[in-house]
């Protein structure tokens, strides 16, 4: 007797994940994904640098158009990452972080403004806490989000770094912000 389809599904192997650092000019990133596909951004400076379960397989190729387009978006000439995601989340959490990739280059949107346009507007607090679950940061920009006054709000890797991001983009809002202290 033949097994089915279904049965032989649960029973495949497990695709294996691949890691890798990447040395940006904001700090090492580690950089995860199988299949082909992005999974993690983990800024590797910040508070809690992150360790890659045994079973993953420290190996760069896999992430060498991630890494490229990185490096161009670094150097000030990439403005859209074309890179295959499998970001993991709930429904609503991948329908925020879908918003968080439309955000143009250089520009910002606040909390509320995501939740109205999700046409959830009592939800800007949801969408403040899918902003700071996005496994892809820089990728999935979400250092584009900020206070409803404008204000820098919490990123995984620091505000800044989100300052940082925001300023290599030309983002006005950081201009404004800072424009005093960089006088000084």
């Amino acid at each position: 007797m033949r097994p089915s389809a279904a049965a032989l599904a649960t029973t495949a192997a497990p695709t294996p994940t691949h890691w890798c650092e990447f040395d940006a000019p904001i700090g090492p990133l580690l950089l995860a994904g199988s299949c082909g596909a992005l999974t993690l951004v983990h800024f590797q400076s910040g508070p809690r640098p992150w360790r890659p379960p045994g079973q993953w397989l420290q190996q760069e190729q896999p992430f060498r158009p991630a890494i490229t387009q990185l490096r161009e978006y670094f150097a000030g000439t990439r403005r859209h990452f074309e890179l295959a995601l499998a970001p993991r989340g709930t429904p609503f959490q991948l329908a925020v972080w879908q918003v968080l990739r439309a955000i143009p280059y250089g520009q910002t949107m606040s909390y509320g403004e995501i939740a109205r346009g999700l046409g959830r507007p009592e939800a800007a607090r949801a969408v403040g806490l899918a902003n700071g679950a996005n496994p892809l940061p820089i990728i999935v920009p979400c250092h584009r989000v900020i206070g409803a006054d404008g204000s820098l709000t919490g990123f995984g890797g620091g505000l800044p770094i989100k300052r940082a991001l925001l300023q290599l983009e030309g983002a006005a809002c950081v201009s404004d912000l800072f424009s005093d202290q960089q006088r000084t």
